[in-house]
């Protein structure tokens, strides 16, 4: 998640433009960088500049990484990088229009005698698995020397979930970083896609090369939508609308992965209905489920706030991040419909995010379990849309 616990939120309110090989197939996307104007590179042979957004009006500000880390990223400024997909918001416009001009709410939750039977097949000590396998690795840096690790076990740790239904695709989505995300798609009789999302990098803000266990950031959310669609594998789901499951790389540098995913998505005219993004789902002193307000779709906010009841135990609270806090914003900025579903607030969320600090801990899993059923939920709802 990028955000940061200091007393003033910098840029607030600013909107970031931002293991079994029984799967059928599995596939690599490549990305291809946008070449870099000449304002990107700098004089002699010193490395590509980045280009760096800390609102919707600012222009931008190209920089160098080292820059970016020690202005940006350790300073606690909010920012999107932008680099390869300047064209997103363009790319979203249309879609924005569309999206202001609808009419039909989501329909009501209904579809309980299809989902319930799938969420009693979740394990929690899934979820617990998944979280510190994941915490075990050093830190999930996105240029850091564990990055590939990372990008390994999450890609084996998704084909192994999916291996029960063969009709499941696994993939990774290659960027220009070495932390590739990966895609799993349970293939519907539609080609309208319900998407669930988590980014799997961490980061220690004091050193991007210090120990960073990223257990509640994001290791949970990790887990909570591992565990729905090793259950959803598990049962052959069949559904209408297909089903993604997103695993990000780079979040913590700047909505990398989500915006390479979604700027090919928008290019490519994909279909999306929905994008549910989670990101940290396990420390809650609270016990509840919140559900984000601010650069989110109003409409699958509401319809989000209708569901947690209907799918988990849990407490409903609503807070603002007060701008773009993890991917959801990217999916946004690509015009498409996004949610965004957190453990808690913003004021009681974990203290000890991007630290070494980050480690696993008992009350997360159940937590992150229910967190689990709500995804289940939503995707078995959303493949009737």
């Amino acid at each position: 998640m990028i955000t940061m616990r200091t007393p003033v939120l910098l840029a607030a309110g600013a909107l970031l433009l931002q293991v079994s090989h029984a799967c059928r197939a599995t596939e690599e996307y490549s990305f291809e960088a946008t070449s870099f104007s000449t304002a990107a590179a700098s004089s002699g042979d010193a490395e590509p500049l980045r280009l760096l957004k800390t609102s919707d009006d600012d222009s931008g500000t190209w920089v160098t990484e080292e820059e970016k880390i020690h202005e940006y990223m350790l300073k606690h400024v909010h920012f999107m990088d932008v680099t390869e997909t300047q064209e997103l918001e363009e790319l979203g416009a249309s879609r924005h229009a569309a999206l202001a001009k609808r009419q039909s709410p989501y329909p009501a939750p209904s579809r309980q005698s299809i989902a319930n039977p799938i969420i009693a097949r979740l394990v929690q000590n899934n979820v617990q698995s998944t979280i510190t396998g994941l915490s075990n690795i050093y830190n999930r840096y996105y240029r850091g020397s564990y990055a590939a690790t990372s990008a390994s076990y999450v890609l084996n740790a998704v084909r192994s979930a999916a291996s029960s239904n063969p009709a499941i695709t696994v993939r990774q989505f290659t960027h220009s970083f070495n932390q590739p995300s990966v895609i799993a798609t349970i293939p519907g009789t539609s080609p309208r896609r319900v998407i669930v999302t988590a980014h799997y990098d961490s980061i220690n803000s004091a050193s991007v090369t210090g120990r960073a266990p990223g257990a509640d950031d994001n290791a949970s959310g990790v887990a909570s939508i591992l565990e729905a669609l090793r259950a959803l594998a598990a049962a052959r789901y069949a559904p209408g609308n297909t089903l993604e499951f997103h695993f990000y790389g780079g979040e913590e540098g700047g909505l990398l992965g989500a915006r390479d995913v979604f700027n090919r998505y928008a290019a490519d005219n994909v279909d999306v209905l929905a994008v549910l993004n989670q990101d940290m789902t396990g420390y809650s002193t609270n016990n509840v489920i919140a559900v984000y307000t601010d650069y989110v779709d109003a409409g699958l906010t509401t319809y989000m706030r209708r569901l947690v009841p209907v799918y988990t135990t849990l407490g409903l609270v609503t807070d603002r991040c007060g701008y773009g806090c993890s991917d959801h914003a990217a999916a946004r900025a690509a015009g498409y419909p996004a949610s965004y579903v957190c453990a808690d607030t913003m004021s009681d969320s974990s203290p000890y995010i991007h630290t070494a600090n980050d480690t696993p801990r008992g009350s997360f899993y159940a937590h992150a379990l229910q967190h689990s059923r709500l995804t289940v939920g939503f995707l078995v709802e959303g493949s009737f849309w």
